[in-house]
């Protein structure tokens, strides 16, 4: 008979699990390898790039007009994120002020598309946990929405509601009544998911305490929107660096930033419902106080030389878009950074100490867009070195492998 101090403790051996670039889990390609312990993460390692587009390098052949189009296809759900942030560039870098009707309309086409952006994002996180009831309806609801939208610019998912100097339509007295009972209709239903969120345990008990990420390490790992708002970091462009409408929104007194000092999903969750709710007052709020006025503001083609960067609060965090303009129509570069690619690292630490089965809904809770992240750099791996690659160069260097393998390029 062995006496305690003779028994071993059996450590499980370490596997490494690949989720994608193709999975079940993954509504996008993308590549994740988990370093599991028996059920337990002890590693994570996020690996992107299987869905690079060339929308940056494509700019710079395209006018600014054509440009608006081109950056709605950067990500569906926030076509009017990247539309509305690039004309806020080119109208920084033109120096013009664009009417206050227009950053009224723009402020709220954005708001809308948070709204629809979180219902979403709701309804994917109950499917993850298996909560596919509440999927279901929230889905449902999502339609309202959806509807507003198309009322509103005439397009369900790419609006097209944006131009260079305000936007492209003016909300009449009727339509403003149909999106303030649609609003109403929203707000009603909103404060219902978050009872849903916060009561309903089929939900809650998958991520209460799940996906931790500490305010100090979101701090640290740069991230943004609701995930580092879950974490109790106050980070929101609305507020903190208000364009267009916000700064009258700010300024009204009647609205604040969401907040939680969970620092798990639930806590994210907790942002994203009541962050909803918010936008569904600020809706309210600037069809109520919206002034007259023009729409849109004539501006020259041709862009001054100018360097600019332009900010907005997109529904997954701040959007970043830094434009260079050369005095043509066309930008001399263009440089976006998307919310997703701030929180890939603070995901990351979110996996590591958790459970394989929560992996989808800690993945699913910083809301990923891969479409939006995804861009080429070559790094060298001998030097430690990273360096952007022109076309060009890039193309002979693939001709070049290509001969010295013995292979065609054709």
């Amino acid at each position: 008979m062995t006496t305690p101090d003779e028994r071993r403790v059996v450590v499980p051996p370490r596997v490494s699990i690949p989720i994608g670039p193709q999975h079940p889990a993954l509504k996008e390609p993308g590549m994740f390898r988990l370093t599991v312990e028996g059920e337990r993460i002890v590693d994570a390692e996020v690996n992107i790039g299987y869905n690079h587009r060339g929308i940056e390098k494509l700019a710079e052949s395209k006018t600014h007009l054509q440009n608006l189009y081109l950056m709605e296809r950067i990500c569906g759900i926030c076509s009017a994120t990247h539309n509305g942030n690039y004309a806020q560039a080119v109208e920084f870098a033109a120096e013009v002020e664009i009417p206050e009707r227009a950053k009224f309309i723009r402020t709220l086409t954005w708001e809308l598309e948070r709204i629809h952006s979180h219902i979403l994002w709701l309804g994917v996180a109950f499917h993850e946990v298996g909560f596919d009831t509440a999927f279901m309806y929230s889905w449902r609801d999502r339609e309202v929405v959806m509807d507003m939208l198309e009322d509103l610019s005439g397009n369900r998912v790419n609006y097209g509601m944006n131009t260079i100097g305000g936007v492209r339509r003016d909300v009449s007295d009727e339509l403003r009544l149909r999106l303030l009972k649609g609003l109403d209709k929203l707000e009603e239903r909103m404060e219902y998911y978050r009872d849903v969120a916060i009561y309903e345990k089929t939900f809650w008990d998958r991520v209460a305490g799940v996906g931790l990420l500490e305010t100090g390490v979101a701090k640290r790992t740069g991230a943004v929107g609701p995930t580092a708002r879950g974490s109790n970091v106050p980070v929101d462009v609305r507020f903190n660096d208000p364009t267009q409408a916000y700064a009258h929104i700010r300024d009204s007194g009647e609205f604040e930033m969401v907040l939680s000092d969970r620092c798990d999903v639930a806590g994210r969750s907790i942002v994203r419902v009541t962050e909803t709710i918010e936008s569904v007052r600020m809706c309210r709020w600037l069809l109520n106080n919206m002034p007259d006025g023009p729409i849109r503001e004539r501006v020259r083609p041709r862009i001054q030389p100018n360097e600019v960067l332009a900010r907005y609060e997109a529904p997954r965090g701040e959007c970043i878009h830094y434009l260079v303009t050369n005095g043509t129509q066309s930008p001399e570069r263009i440089k976006i950074r998307a919310p997703t690619h701030a929180n890939w690292v603070s995901m990351a630490h979110c996996l590591r100490g958790g459970y394989i089965a929560d992996a989808p809904i800690v993945l699913a809770a910083i809301d990923p867009c891969f479409s939006c992240t995804d861009r080429v750099v070559i790094v060298d791996a001998d030097e430690h070195t990273l360096e952007l690659v022109p076309l060009d160069v890039l193309r002979v260097r693939a001709n070049r492998w290509y001969k010295e393998n013995n292979r065609s390029s054709d």
